[in-house]
């Protein structure tokens, strides 16, 4: 056990006033215990005290005479000690919130009680207007004053994938994985931002909360790519500990089922990146360096960074504390939307309340219809995406107050009605998009609202599970996730004045999806739509079953007729003009079953795979202007 965590748990355990004295009379009601305290260094009998005053003597109840599985009882100290340094607080403290969180989930306590929902406000963004060009260019400017942070605890296993989900292909026709795709958005912002200033040498940092699940994983990501491109020093690894699990409502910490000296413990959930950041003191030095804000997302949206420009354009703008990504929903679909709060009391927040909450809290609250949609056809209560840019300042004066603890919940699943007894052991748990609970009245909270086509294609259903989706909601599978990427750069190339074939329609892995031309880009050659209209000139057109891939900076697509595939490949100093008809056998799609346990699981989660008969591939290695044409 490090020392400094030692000290750390003693010195939280003093705090809590627990009298200690020379005798072993505290330990009374646990005699063994009792028995086995010559076995405990101080640190771990003030530790034993704690537990025991906060009712959790059951843990040594199987404990034997001392020699007997000595090192075993010392581990279990050790588990003890990471669980109360790693929590706000400490232990006695998380088994206390539990106690009252389960108290209230028994009494069936509603969160919501004496507030009253309205329509926050927030920026509604039309793609491509004028409007929308600027703010993205006030977010590329901003961007050099950046951190951003990509929560990724979890695997892959929801989706049918045994991988860490960063590592999962963003798409298949260049393979590159979702960790990659992120890495070059911000290393292109990074050069963006830059070059606006006429050249800086500012490097964005690139936080990433792992788990036990993830970390060892996603070191190995990175380390066996280069980074992707970034340099090391700019990513910091920050890994998450679990909680302890609780046993039944007098929140008794629960004992693993296959170890008796050792808790139970699960996932606290992504709430914990505000606490670790805070205890990082990586904050303070950003706020040193010139940083003004925290961008947080998710990992396995491959459209979010369409939407990150225009939104911290939107936040430096407004001047917003808080701003979080938000797309157009329909009322009642199954997404939280955000929402202003009001108590009786006086005090408001804008937070997100979860669907299945919205529409009961609105129609106890003079709403008869619930969560309805508009004359606009969407809810007024836009959609929450679980990404926010923060305020760097005055996240850090808030930080300071709650040293990044957020408002908890828990969700035991009950036996029967009685609500007397667990089906398993639950644990409280915290989610990062409910950091604005805790904020002044005076915070500037807001919103951004992208077309969701944009913005917006998370991949967390495995194909079984998205096959079920009632018909006109999204998958949010690795199919339809793979496909809104074809979809949102045909739309963005169409707004750019190029001709995009319209999709056709198919079926994978039962679902009914639209298949657009396939094209992928490297960052750096489209950015923001400013980048994509400079480059595509003259009366291009790409067919439906066209692949197009760009990986260069300086690729000027005029006058191209694209009929198959393509894939060009420059360096940065090359200058490449692509026109004339091209055409060719190209990449027909083929079906797969996602039970053909002889294709890869990133493929058989899609339900498809490019047969690549025959394609133009072409690589510009000097410097130069080139022309490729038919």
């Amino acid at each position: 056990m490090a020392s400094g965590a030692v000290d750390a748990a003693a010195e939280g355990v003093a705090a809590l006033g627990i009298s200690g004295g020379g005798d072993d009379e505290w330990a009374q009601p646990s005699p063994a215990l009792r028995r086995n305290l010559r076995l405990l260094s101080h640190d771990q009998v003030e530790l034993a005290k704690m537990l025991l005053n906060e009712g959790q003597g059951h843990l040594f109840e199987h404990w034997p005479e001392p020699g007997v599985d000595d090192d075993r009882k010392k581990s279990f100290f050790d588990q003890v000690c990471r669980l109360h340094s790693s929590y706000p607080g400490g232990l006695a403290s998380y088994i206390q919130n539990a106690k009252k969180l389960l108290a209230d989930s028994k009494a069936g306590q509603n969160p919501y009680d004496g507030f009253t929902p309205s329509v926050p406000s927030g920026e509604v963004l039309t793609f491509g207007d004028d409007n929308f060009l600027s703010l993205e260019a006030a977010g590329v400017k901003e961007a050099r004053n950046a951190a951003f942070v990509l929560v990724a605890g979890g695997l892959g296993e929801r989706l049918g994938y045994k991988g860490i989900k960063v590592a999962l292909p963003r798409e298949t026709t260049t393979g590159k994985c979702f960790l990659q795709h992120y890495i070059e958005s911000i290393l292109a912002l990074q050069e963006a931002s830059c070059k606006l200033e006429g050249g800086c040498d500012t490097k964005i940092p690139f936080v990433i909360m792992t788990s036990d699940d993830t970390n060892a994983l996603t070191i190995k990501l990175l380390e066996s790519n280069s980074y992707f491109g970034m340099e090391p020093s700019q990513v910091k690894i920050l890994k998450q500990e679990k909680v302890a699990c609780l046993a039944d409502n007098d929140a008794r910490l629960a004992l693993d089922p296959n170890d008796k000296y050792k808790i139970q413990t699960k996932p606290h959930g992504h709430g914990d990146v505000h606490s670790l950041l805070y205890s990082s003191g990586l904050l303070e030095q950003w706020k040193s360096t010139g940083r003004k804000w925290v961008l947080f997302f998710q990992d396995t949206n491959g459209l979010l960074f369409n939407a990150i420009p225009s939104a911290l354009g939107v936040s430096a703008t407004k001047g917003y504390n808080v701003n979080s990504l938000a797309v157009l929903r329909k009322a009642k679909e199954g997404i939280g939307g955000i929402t202003k709060l009001t108590h009786v009391d006086g005090r408001t927040m804008v937070i997100n309340v979860e669907y299945n909450q919205l529409d009961p809290l609105l129609r106890a609250t003079g709403h008869p219809d619930g969560d309805a949609n508009s004359e606009t056809g969407y809810s007024p209560y836009p959609g929450n995406i679980n990404q926010l840019i923060l305020e760097l300042g005055p996240y850090i004066e808030e930080l300071k107050k709650t040293h990044g603890a957020i408002s908890e919940f828990v969700n035991p699943k009950y036996t029967d009605s009685t609500k007397t007894a667990f089906k398993s052991s639950a644990r409280l748990e915290c989610m990062m998009q409910d950091y604005p609970k805790t904020l002044p009245p005076t915070a500037k909270v807001g919103f951004t609202v992208m077309d969701t086509w944009l913005a917006y294609a998370p991949v967390k259903n495995n194909p079984e599970d998205a096959a079920k989706v009632p018909k006109g909601n999204p998958f949010h599978s690795a199919t339809s996730g793979e496909m809104a990427i074809y979809r949102a750069n045909s739309l963005i190339l169409r707004k750019a004045g190029a001709r995009i074939y319209d999709p056709v329609i198919s079926t994978f892995n039962s679902q009914e999806v639209e298949v657009w031309p396939r094209i992928t880009w490297s960052p750096r050659w489209g950015l923001t739509l400013k980048d994509v209209k400079q480059k595509v000139n003259g009366n291009s057109s790409v067919s439906q079953r066209s692949v197009l891939v760009i990986n260069g900076e300086n690729v000027i697509i005029d006058g191209l007729s694209l009929d198959g595939a393509l894939i060009v490949n420059s360096v940065d100093e090359a200058e490449v003009k692509v026109t004339g008809h091209i055409e060719n056998k190209g990449w027909p799609i083929r079906h797969i079953d996602y039970k053909d346990t002889l294709e890869k699981e990133e493929t058989r989660i899609r339900g498809f795979k490019f047969e690549k008969v025959e394609q133009l591939e072409v690589n510009y290695t000097e410097p130069g202007k080139h022309c490729l044409s038919s």
